[in-house]
């Protein structure tokens, strides 16, 4: 007959005539246990059922082994790529993870972390909403020194832990793509303020153009807000300018995407476009971007829970010593479209 509650290390200790701290060695192959004795734990253990009390051993090790992973849309490739390698960590490492979507709601994201906190996770990644531009919600984490690490949106505060894609040098490098393709006149659909992206794809574009020695418009980039309503807003604004542009450099494929349909609406068809990100959807399009930045996200996802974890793991700094901080910079990469 099977028991009707969980059996305990109490009940296995009974039945053997041993001790409960020898049980608890041999189910944890501990040295100072014989074989034999671990077998036979191990044997009864399994024939009654036993499962380790996950209560206990939170409360004996001070954690959940629980990470809280909040970002903006899973439904997004980008995203859900980067969750694929938060989980392969995660899963290596005996942690479980709590995911939750912000929407690119800064209120949600707020409540988000609260929950995250009431859930009793032992840390947290992040990728910031695009309308979050306050941050002081997650400083109720560093308070309870329960660390955060940031990445790909990555908030404009000192003293974080992120990875994030080297997105200057791979807007240089697309900016310097078109221009050698003999674009004079390039646009840029870029992303909110509230975003360090934005700016770091503004600084790229300006490098670019002063490197090749031409005079850098500012009128030519326009921010918008990512939707598809605010990429044709940002596309009348660049097709309506005194100097029209001949390539436009988008925010991501999602926005470039929206930004090829409208011009294809308009009959416009003479128009090249650079992208971020490299998603898969650009290869079942008829008409793609001409070339995609490559951002990594799995890499970016993986090196994020593996400094997460092992900042959990890390003992605990005395008090009045100086915080390191893990600033993690993965290289991009201009992908060329292999369309004819």
């Amino acid at each position: 007959m099977m028991p009707d509650k969980p059996t305990t290390i109490k009940e296995i200790a009974k039945i053997l005539k041993i001790s409960v701290s020898t049980v608890s060695r041999a189910l944890h192959d501990h040295s100072s246990i014989g074989l034999t004795t671990k077998m036979r734990v191990k044997k009864l253990a399994a024939e009654l059922n036993y499962e380790p009390n996950q209560r206990a051993i939170q409360f004996l090790h001070g954690k959940s082994f629980v990470i809280g992973v909040i970002l903006p849309e899973l439904s997004e490739s980008f995203f859900s790529t980067a969750i694929s390698g938060i989980e392969d960590i995660a899963y290596k490492r005996n942690y479980t993870v709590l995911l939750a979507q912000s929407h690119d709601d800064a209120e949600r994201e707020k409540l988000l972390v609260a929950k995250m906190k009431s859930q009793g996770v032992d840390g947290l990644l992040v990728s910031v909403a695009k309308t979050t531009s306050t941050y002081e919600h997650f400083e109720v984490f560093k308070k309870l020194n329960i660390p955060i690490v940031f990445f790909d949106r990555i908030p404009p505060i000192k003293n974080i832990h992120y990875v994030s894609s080297n997105l200057e040098t791979g807007t240089f490098e697309a900016v310097n793509f078109l221009l050698k393709k003999g674009h004079r006149t390039i646009g840029m659909i870029n992303g909110p303020g509230t975003l360090v992206a934005t700016h770091e794809r503004k600084e790229g574009y300006i490098r670019a153009m002063t490197a090749n020695r031409l005079k850098f418009d500012p009128s030519l980039i326009v921010s918008c807000d990512l939707s598809e309503d605010g990429t044709i807003k940002a596309m009348d604004t660049l097709l309506n300018h005194k100097r029209k542009p001949t390539a436009v450099v988008t925010f991501n494929d999602y926005v470039a995407l929206f930004a090829m349909r409208y011009a294809k609406s308009i009959a416009l068809t003479n128009l090249d476009f650079v992208s971020y990100a490299n998603l898969p959807i650009i290869n079942y399009m008829d008409h793609t971007p001409i070339a995609s930045v490559e951002q990594f996200p799995y890499k970016q996802g993986k090196k994020a829970a593996d400094i997460l974890i092992d900042l959990i793991n890390k003992p605990k700094n005395e008090s009045g010593s100086e915080q390191a901080y893990f600033n993690i910079v993965v290289e991009s990469e201009l992908v060329l479209s292999n369309r004819k």
